[in-house]
């Protein structure tokens, strides 16, 4: 046992051992009204003994029933009341008050607060958030209201992180009106009967309204901020629109559709592909792409399951043709036509804020329209990020965006390929070209790939990558590209940093895919003075500088899912549209992610290297996938699902997938998830056999079997062997 522990239970030990004098002494019968009534007398004697001195043993006694929350502090202010009078009783009673709290708000923070926060770390995240930045708001309403029993609120405000010095001023002046209400009544003690009739109806809506008096300086400052940040602007008598949207991608399309399915009047502003990124370059495309290399690998290794193997034989033009099939199929889903069709006017140009309720539409043939609408939302999205090399406009290179086209021009794929950057997008595209008979080489600058992912993830992606004939070179930083001819055949280099050493890599073809950037420049945020720094600035509304101006999606961050900007979405439409009502926080607690390498890898909540570096307190268990019937009888015999609980409990903390469809199988996690189900409710539910979502309930299994009581389990089996005679 360290030391911090034992002064823990020392201290504790101390505070039992003083409750437990207090009520044996009979503390008890003092400390209620009969009691106080019966010692008046006595106690007006001492007074005109020693005033001074009673005032400092009467204020020490009341410090310390408040220390240790006694069930007496009301009777302790109407006593000083009773003794010193209204102002010196006042005085006597409020500094004592919160001296004692102050000493409850500290035994609490020492005893309790690391406990409490290990084990309940991230469901109390919202709440130290709360706290944090508005803490001494909610301290203020909470002792205004004297209706909040005294030491609970003592006892809980230790244990969130507020500032010791924020929680005695604060409590000091909140609990003022309600001492002096106490304090006045304790003058007439000899009229009081009982403590339930000092407070009347009168008094408890007067503190009522004391306790709205927070909400209220709230709402006015509120209403002076918007006021001021919108003083230079002149607001129109009238709007066009409730609801204009810039951006058609996910964020842009569910926005637009929620707005028209509460039958506001909204538009939809794209100047280029509706749809956005993720239908005409990411999501959709690199699927399409992802399944034909899938099969052109299985095809290489049909042996595994039998069968002969075979080079498989392809045209690149037919696949890179299937991939934009692929996108007009499902391009109806996202159209003008189904949009218009659900009451969205969707308008094909560059959308621009001339002021907070006024966007300006530029059509591709130069012709301008302004309109004005209630609120905003920008949903402008994010775009390829391309390091600033020297050369490398000049040897040309491709992103995640550019390469559909671009290589939908190639009759083979390149036969020398580089891909820039070891996150997400760059593993699967290396994966893929790689599958298809490129040469791949992978850059990336960090000491490994999936950077985000656990260790043994990554080393796993590596060696996916790998089999497939990649060559991942983690830690080598790119420096500059080359370009020589040689013969009338010109030949490009990528100039890399190694170990202090520069190395070259030659290639036909280079990918960026180092990382996506907001759309920040083009669309007026600066004009308006909207603050950006990686995205656009937002709070937990996701309003920007401008309240009725809204951000979601990519452009505002902190992810950059497209699941993610479609659950913005709903927060963005709803704010926007009733925020004058009503208006919610986002929700980012279970937030789900994938990578589709092959085998996939998914997760939702906290990694192993999140638990560590955030200091969370974590059980492990793991289910290796190579164990699985159905996994086994597919061939797909490899990964693991790997759950972090709280330790002793089921609650879950975090999972990690690696294997065959591990983006389907996390879902039921991010359900448990969501709804605070652990995992004895998993393993309690009936899974398909043979699927490869039993390996959810084999790893709730695991959970379940460390755990199995081992003491009660002993005496079963003794009374078995009674049992058996």
């Amino acid at each position: 046992m360290n030391k911090q522990n034992i002064k823990s239970l020392a201290l504790l030990a101390l505070v039992l051992v003083l409750v437990a004098g207090f009520f044996a002494l009979g503390g008890a019968k003092w400390l209620t009204l009969a009691g106080l009534k019966s010692g008046l007398d006595q106690l007006a004697a001492w007074k005109d003994a020693s005033p001074a001195l009673l005032g400092l043993a009467f204020g020490g006694v009341y410090v310390l029933v408040a220390a240790l929350s006694l069930p007496g502090a009301a009777v302790m202010t109407l006593a000083a009341g009773a003794i010193f009078g209204l102002f010196w009783g006042s005085v006597i009673a409020s500094f004592a008050a919160t001296l004692g709290a102050t000493l409850a708000f500290w035994s609490a923070r020492y005893l309790l607060r690391d406990w409490v926060q290990a084990g309940f770390g991230e469901r109390l995240k919202p709440v130290n958030e709360g706290i944090a930045r508005d803490g001494a708001f909610y301290l203020f309403t909470l002792r205004l209201v004297p209706l909040f029993p005294f030491f609970l609120v003592n006892l809980l405000m230790g244990l969130m992180p507020i500032r010791t010095l924020t929680f005695y001023g604060v409590s000091q002046i909140g609990m003022l009106a309600g001492t002096l209400v106490y304090v006045n009544a304790g003058t007439q003690l000899a009229q009081i009967d009982s403590l339930g009739g000092i407070v009347s109806p009168g008094v408890l809506l007067s503190f009522a309204l004391l306790g709205v008096f927070p909400l209220l300086a709230k709402a006015v400052l509120r209403w002076v901020q918007r006021r001021r940040v919108y003083a230079r602007w002149t607001r129109p008598r009238s709007y066009d629109r409730n609801l204009i949207v810039i951006g058609a991608g996910a964020a842009g399309l569910v926005t637009a559709y929620i707005g028209a399915a509460v039958k506001a009047k909204v538009t939809l502003v794209e100047a280029h592909k509706m749809g956005g990124d993720c239908l005409n370059y990411g999501c959709v495309p690199s699927k399409a792409l992802i399944k034909s290399a899938k099969l052109a690998s299985q095809m290489r290794h049909a042996d595994h399951y039998g069968l002969s193997a075979t080079a498989p034989q392809f045209s690149f033009r037919q696949i890179m043709a299937r991939v934009h099939a692929v996108i007009a199929a499902v391009a109806p889903h996202d159209s003008v036509e189904r949009y218009e069709s659900l009451g969205v006017e969707v308008l094909q140009g560059y959308g621009r804020l001339v002021d907070p309720w006024t966007v300006e539409i530029t059509a591709a043939d130069g012709s301008t329209q302004r309109l004005t609408t209630r609120s905003i939302v920008i949903a402008a999205g994010a775009q390829p990020f391309v390091p600033p090399l020297p050369g490398i406009e000049e040897v040309g290179y491709v992103t995640s965006d550019t390469l559909w086209d671009a290589f939908a021009k190639l009759d083979a794929p390149p036969a020398r390929l580089v891909v820039l950057g070891g996150g997400p997008i760059g593993c699967e595209l290396a994966q893929s070209f790689a599958r298809l008979g490129s040469a791949v080489t992978q850059v990336e600058m960090a000491p490994r790939i999936m950077g985000r992912e656990d260790a043994e993830v990554s080393e796993l992606a590596r060696q996916a990558l790998a089999r497939d004939g990649v060559d991942v070179r983690t830690g080598h930083k790119a420096l500059r590209c080359e370009s020589e001819d040689h013969g009338g055949v010109t030949h490009k280099y990528l100039v890399v940093e190694h170990g202090g050493a520069e190395q070259r890599i030659e290639f036909d073809a280079l990918i960026c895919a180092v990382g996506r950037a907001a759309r920040l420049k083009g669309y007026g945020l600066e004009d308006l003075g909207i603050p950006t720094e990686r995205t656009v600035v937002t709070n937990d509304y996701l309003e920007t500088l401008y309240p009725n101006i809204y951000a979601a999606g990519d452009v505002a961050g902190p992810y950059q899912f497209t699941h993610t900007a479609s659950h913005q979405a709903w927060y963005a439409a709803v704010n926007a549209l009733f925020g004058h009502f009503k208006r919610f926080k986002v929700d980012y607690s279970v937030i789900p992610s994938a990578t589709f390498i092959d085998p996939e890898v998914a997760r939702v909540g906290l990694s192993e290297q999140d638990a560590k570096e955030k200091g969370i307190a974590y059980e492990l268990t793991r289910y290796g996938i190579d164990e699985l019937d159905r996994a086994i009888a597919d061939g797909a015999a490899h990964g693991f699902v790997k759950v972090l609980t709280v330790p002793g409990k089921d609650r879950i903390l975090g999972v990690t997938i690696v294997g065959e469809h591990a983006a389907d199988l996390l879902a039921e996690f991010v359900l448990a998830m969501k709804h605070g189900l652990g995992l004895n409710k998993i393993l309690g539910t009936i899974h398909t056999y043979p699927t490869l979502a039993e390996a959810n309930k084999y790893a709730a299994g695991e959970w379940k079997r460390a755990h199995a009581p081992q003491r009660l389990l002993a005496w079963v089996q003794r009374y078995h062997a009674w049992r058996r005679g």
